[in-house]
This record gives structure tokens, C-alpha cells and sequence, in this order.
């Protein structure tokens, strides 16, 4: 199994929109792209909560049968056309992928 977590800082403002309604939006974006390929387990996408410490805006916790199976999801249509929203409200990202 490979899971696959990734984390964003979000700008405080873009594409139009405050920081509170751009992590908004990305989170349900992201929540979309659940069960996209056959391989994928767990999906889970969250943002910050007070009064819990956080360093990032928001996380994605994911697992994968395999390598392929993430290659797949990434490769997705769905999931290739929600990039261009995250790379315009990014501000960092963070991810790590291992195999256990």
C-alpha cells in the first residue's frame, strides 16, 4: 500500500477571492476527486482548525494499492483539471508518498 499525503499554504488572496473562501473551495474540489480510480482507499481532505495547531492551510491524507494506481488518479481527468484553481491559490506545498 503507498499512501500519499499532501499539504497547502493558500495565498491570502487570488483568483478573486479571500484565503477563507479560497481553502473553501479547494477543499471541496479536492473532495471530488475521491474513488477516481480503481486502487484508491482512504481519501481524506481537511483544513485548519482552531484551536489545533497547524502550519498549513490545508491537508490531503490519501492511500493507494500501488504506484500505479497514484499515477492513475494523478493522470485523472478530474483531477488534472482542478490544477490550475490550486496552483493559482498556492503559496507552498508540501507532499510525501511512501510505500508500507
Amino acid at each position: 500500500m503507498l499512501k500519499h499525503i499532501v499539504m497547502w499554504k493558500l495565498k491570502d488572496e487570488a483568483e478573486g477571492a479571500d484565503k477563507a473562501t479560497n481553502i473553501a473551495k479547494m477543499v471541496d474540489l479536492l473532495k471530488g476527486c475521491a474513488n477516481l480510480v480503481p486502487g484508491m482507499g482512504a481519501f481524506e481532505v481537511s483544513s485548519m482548525q482552531a484551536p489545533l495547531e497547524a502550519t498549513y492551510d490545508i491537508v490531503l491524507y490519501s492511500e493507494f494499492a500501488d504506484v500505479a494506481s497514484l499515477q492513475a488518479y494523478q493522470q485523472h481527468p478530474e483531477h488534472k483539471a482542478i490544477m490550475p484553481f490550486i496552483g493559482a491559490v498556492r503559496l507552498e506545498r508540501q507532499c510525501m508518498d511512501y510505500i508500507v
